[in-house]
């Protein structure tokens, strides 16, 4: 794990070099505080992926438990469609926990964001089957997933924002990429689960009890996590905003949800844009993948699970190398290469997986894998630092999951319909290339952010770091 993080300013020093901003005008970041930050907040993101790799690898065995219909197609649309609902009720979690992270803290809202999300995975494997209870089944697992979707709409802007403001400047984007490396290992944890159970246990077992073991881990995992959450201390760019609003005799930051969307509406429509490109292209790897593999092209369902498991731990080991990589060259070239790359390469590399050998399905899926690195490790970093520290978990929340809603989400379903009303198996590669280029749009606006300040707060610097410049310059 990375090693580096916040503190409160320090004091004015009588020797500061002339080149360098007076310590009282920065932030130094201790690497203690930072390291248990970028855990506990890469942990809940863990939590959320975790649910969405057993939801997407065993979504065959759910259509079957609580969709009974002799067409697996449209059990499969049913079990999506209950995925994509969750999304629906993002944005209302977004309204609501996002401009409460930015009046009453980051951390408070994260504890209670994780309660939520385990509650709901936790819920879904108690949920009776349809064979048992009738239509009731389908309208539970409905429910459950609207509270995940609730709790999730302040989950990932949340963890951004609070890893972005522990970070030194210089290395936000190292930091932030082990937020996605939290996705990828849950999701990995999910999907790695479901896929041995798969393999040892057999269809009957499966079907009448297996599923459900997946969705009960989810209790304890989130036990783990609220533990690490409650835990932390706030943000030392919040805590600023509160002694701003102490000295003007207000006990906390008001800001009405009209400014996070009206006063930030360019900031928005570029945070959409990247985020569309960024969840469509990610939804469709790690989500629609598994099923398209096993329902449209008939592939044998244990290894089509490894090969995408296999794809994910290849992300993993890049994931932090490419987040230090947008600290050094900068955001923009490494979005813009995962868009150029997606323009170019999806029609090709989905070729490559429609061949059906184990060799073509590895190679085009890592092809795509990589190309999605370049969004993973660089979106922790940069969608935070499109917004000004008053607003900044309130606006992300509703930008981010408005995109997320609407693109993301309903990625699995939209592509399933559309393979089916068209039959043709290329529509993943052709939703993709649409992407990319809503996504290179967003880019060509954007201001390069690597390396610079927060909008609305100081420096902020290692206290290693500073102790050398302050060295230097004596």
């Amino acid at each position: 794990m990375p090693a580096a993080a916040p503190v409160a300013p320090v004091a004015p020093q009588t020797q500061a070099p002339p080149s360098a901003p007076a310590p009282a005008d920065v932030t130094v970041v201790d690497p203690a505080l930072v390291k248990r930050a970028v855990k506990a907040a890469a942990l809940g993101n863990a939590m959320e992926w975790f649910d969405f790799g057993v939801y997407s690898y065993i979504a065959v065995t759910l259509g079957k438990v609580f969709f009974p219909s002799g067409n697996p197609t449209a059990q499969l649309l049913s079990t999506f469609g209950a995925f994509a609902a969750a999304f629906l009720i993002r944005p209302l979690g977004g309204m609501v926990f996002g401009p409460l992270g930015d009046r009453i803290g980051r951390q408070k809202i994260l504890a209670l964001t994780m309660i939520m999300m385990a509650a709901g995975t936790f819920a879904i494997g108690l949920i009776p089957s349809y064979a048992t209870i009738g239509v009731g089944a389908p309208v539970l697992l409905l429910v459950a997933r609207l509270v995940q979707g609730f709790s999730t709409g302040g989950e990932y802007a949340g963890a951004s924002t609070f890893i972005a403001e522990y970070a030194p400047d210089k290395k936000r984007g190292f930091l932030g990429s082990w937020l996605e490396f939290g996705t990828l290992a849950g999701y990995i944890g999910g999907a790695g689960l479901v896929t041995l159970m798969t393999a040892l246990l057999s269809t009957e077992d499966l079907l009448s009890w297996g599923w459900r073991v997946p969705f009960l881990i989810a209790g304890p995992m989130g036990l783990i996590g609220l533990y690490l959450r409650m835990k932390l201390e706030e943000t030392p760019a919040f805590a600023a905003e509160l002694t701003k609003a102490h000295k003007d005799e207000r006990s906390r930051p008001k800001v009405r949800l009209r400014d996070m969307v009206t006063g930030q509406w360019k900031a928005l429509l570029l945070c959409m844009g990247l985020v569309l490109v960024f969840n469509v292209t990610d939804y469709m790897l790690l989500s629609y993948m598994p099923s398209y593999l096993t329902s449209e092209l008939k592939y044998d369902e244990t290894h089509g699970l490894l090969v995408v498991l296999a794809v994910m731990a290849l992300m993993m080991c890049v994931q932090p190398f490419a987040g230090a990589l947008t600290d050094r060259v900068g955001r923009r070239p490494v979005i813009a290469a995962g868009c150029a790359g997606f323009l170019l390469l999806s029609v090709p590399a989905l070729l490559l997986i429609r061949q059906g050998s184990l060799w073509a399905i590895g190679l085009g899926m890592a092809a795509l894998g990589l190309l999605l690195v370049c969004f993973t490790a660089s979106m922790p970093s940069t969608l935070p630092a499109l917004f000004p520290t008053k607003v900044r978990y309130g606006s992300l929340s509703i930008g981010f999951n408005i995109s997320v809603s609407v693109f993301g989400g309903t990625t699995p379903l939209v592509v399933t319909a559309l393979i089916g009303a068209t039959g043709n198996m290329m529509m993943p590669a052709y939703y993709m290339m649409a992407a990319a280029v809503v996504g290179g749009v967003a880019v060509w606006f954007l201001t390069e952010s690597a390396g610079q300040p927060l909008p609305g707060s100081r420096p902020a610097v290692e206290k290693q770091s500073l102790s050398k410049t302050g060295q230097a310059g004596a």
